[in-house]
């Protein structure tokens, strides 16, 4: 399984409109309800803020991948979002996020392999500065998946 397989563009919103860490959180969560990737919004959003709380997830580079990790997810994906304003984040550079990668992975054990594997992908593309600055300057949630799937 690779990123090409899991992306699509309904659960690309490139005009967030949440200003907190939570209501982006939700905000995306709410995507991924409305195209069938997750049964329970409010046990998903629990389930981020478990992970949450182990670690942080905000990669630098004003870049965040928070995962979603729960037994209210239908369907392996990752819900992408970006907005025009900061949000406050913890992050490894100290600064605020403004593109976000919300894993939506299964808490069924045979989904952790898949799971790592897409983390490791997407990592390596977010670690170059010019698919970066590509995705900060995408207009179409389609342009979002062809620049992490070149």
């Amino acid at each position: 399984m690779d990123l090409s397989e899991i992306l699509s563009e309904d659960i690309i919103d490139l005009d967030l409109k949440g200003t907190t860490k939570d209501e982006i959180l939700r905000e995306l969560s709410g995507h991924l309800f409305e195209a069938g990737y997750i049964s329970d919004i409010e046990q998903f959003v629990r389930d981020i803020y478990v992970r949450e709380a182990a670690g942080i997830t905000g990669a630098g580079n004003h870049i965040a991948i928070p995962h979603g990790k729960s037994a209210v997810v239908k369907k392996i994906t990752i819900a992408i979002g970006r907005s025009e304003h900061l949000v406050a984040w913890e992050s490894y550079d100290d600064e605020p996020v403004n593109l976000f990668f919300l894993f939506c992975v299964s808490d069924d054990e045979g989904f952790a392999q898949n799971h790592m594997r897409l983390l490791a992908e997407l990592a390596g593309k977010i670690g170059k500065d010019s698919l970066v600055a590509a995705l900060q300057g995408a207009r179409t949630p389609s342009e979002v998946i062809s620049i992490l799937t070149a």
